[in-house]
């Protein structure tokens, strides 16, 4: 898989929650460490997104924020 973007960090699958238009894609980049994506239902069909299987996760962003408390 060739992109442009160049934020892509290889995972694991953890989780794929459905709901009634978008799913909740859980992937384990590291021990510990997870990144929820948020895309449509159809996008998860088309990809064969499930649990164990093997994923890259692209982040593609105009911002980034960062907040302290």
């Amino acid at each position: 898989m060739k992109l442009s973007a160049r934020n892509q960090i290889k995972g694991k699958i953890l989780e794929v929650k459905k709901g009634a238009t978008t799913a909740h894609v859980r992937v384990e980049i590291a021990p510990g460490q997870v990144i929820t994506a948020s895309i449509t239902n159809e996008a998860v069909d088309e990809l064969g997104l499930k649990s164990g299987s093997a994923a890259i996760v692209v982040i593609k962003a105009s911002d980034v924020m960062i907040g302290v408390e």
